[in-house]
């Protein structure tokens, strides 16, 4: 089953033969080559000939030898085609030692127009960063999310079942084709997370303590949506007789999150318009990776919503942070170029003390942008002093804006 992924389809033809380096980054399988060979599709529908396409993944071993950028960067211009536009395709690139140079130097060439797939944030630091500042435009992906689940089972109806069914089967694509195969999607997650492991930041990083590592991640995955620090996670290893520091945490945490396993929610002052330092957020990529490290819980429901909600805001592309206001916590604040909108995530706010708990926080910001509650309540939408309480999944169907 191919899904076209239309909104990160729209980017790559928003940005064809612009001057610009199209990246396309997310953790591994999350769709990055399907999503360049749908585009590649749509080329040879407007016109474009094979001979201007040229694509390389550098997982498959058949391009081996063109890990050598040397050996690279002449294979690339030996093909380009004279007087015509050459569409380059180069997958999982981070494979390539030195490859920002080949980079550079295809850019500088006239008709030439490259697209980059990395599964590691750290392709886009130091060398990479430098060589190609301003050049370049990034498109972050993700797994599906819950409308392109809908939308791939045909039917926008029984919302509640296949929400479980979405959380539970993961959203990784692939998954798709296992459904009803919950061995099947559970060997296939295992795949995923050792790969990652292992390969993106064992191997990269050279981690000699692989069990540290497994228990870091499990304890992030074990505590989404609560704040929590490099120390804290330390104290947390080392009272339960893994002896560690904030350091080698901290280490930790950002190779998880450079191959984009997890996710950092920064903390936001909203009175004091500035960005705060300590006690950060984590959400995972995933939550059938999660249940298939740590099995289903249902009082986590709460925290899943909120995950849920988290990616779907960076899906959106917002920026997304923890926000504090007085002695409270509002669960995201979401930034983009038009403002700033205010988000409460709660399972259910039927309960009057629960619905004045999450209102709270709302309340106590003094400016006009829109302010939401979201919960999973099956409940005609009402407002409250201008805060809009709706459905979570009308809203991540976009039927609710």
């Amino acid at each position: 089953m191919i899904l076209e992924r239309t909104e990160y389809l729209d980017k790559l033809i928003a940005f064809k033969d612009k001057q610009l380096i199209k990246i396309v980054t997310g953790i591994r399988r999350c769709g990055k080559s399907t999503l360049l060979e749908i585009f590649q599709d749509w080329l040879c529908s407007q016109g474009i000939s094979d001979e201007q396409i040229i694509t390389i993944n550098f997982e498959d071993i058949d391009y081996e030898e063109m890990t050598d950028y040397k050996v690279l960067y002449a294979y690339l211009k030996s093909r380009l085609v004279q007087d015509k536009m050459t569409y380059i395709f180069l997958d999982e690139i981070q494979h390539v030692e030195n490859f920002p140079k080949v980079i550079d130097s295809l850019y500088i060439k006239k008709n030439v127009d490259v697209y980059i797939t990395g599964s590691n944030a750290y392709m886009l630091s130091g060398e990479m960063a430098t060589l190609i500042s301003g050049r370049y435009v990034q498109i972050e992906m993700l797994p599906l999310s819950f409308k392109e689940y809908m939308e791939s089972t045909g039917t926008m109806n029984d919302r509640g079942i296949k929400y479980r069914e979405y959380l539970e089967n993961s959203s990784f694509p692939y998954t798709l084709e296992l459904k009803g195969q919950p061995d099947e999607i559970r060997d296939y997650l295992e795949g995923i997370y050792n790969t990652i492991v292992i390969k993106d930041i064992v191997s990269r990083r050279k981690i000699t303590d692989v069990m540290m590592l497994k228990s870091v991640l499990r304890f992030v995955f074990d505590n989404i949506g609560s704040p929590l620090s490099s120390k804290k996670i330390a104290d947390t290893m080392t009272s339960n007789g893994r002896k560690t520091d904030a350091k080698t945490i901290e280490k930790y945490l950002e190779a998880l999150v450079e191959s984009y396993v997890i996710y950092q929610a920064k903390r936001y002052h909203i009175k004091g318009k500035q960005y705060l330092k300590t006690l950060e957020k984590y959400y995972v990529v995933d939550i059938g990776l999660r249940y298939m490290l740590l099995g289903s819980r249902p009082y986590d429901a709460g925290h899943i919503l909120e995950n849920v909600v988290y990616l779907e805001l960076l899906r959106r592309g917002y920026d997304v942070y923890v926000g504090k206001i007085d002695s409270f916590e509002v669960d995201f604040v979401a930034q983009n170029s038009k403002g700033i909108t205010y988000y409460q995530a709660a399972l259910t706010v039927r309960d009057e003390k629960t619905l004045e708990r999450e209102l709270r926080p709302l309340m106590a910001i003094r400016d006009h942008y829109p302010k939401f509650i979201l919960t999973l309540d099956e409940d005609p939408e009402e407002q409250y002093e201008g805060i809009r309480r709706i459905n979570a999944r009308d809203w991540l169907l976009g039927l609710i804006s």
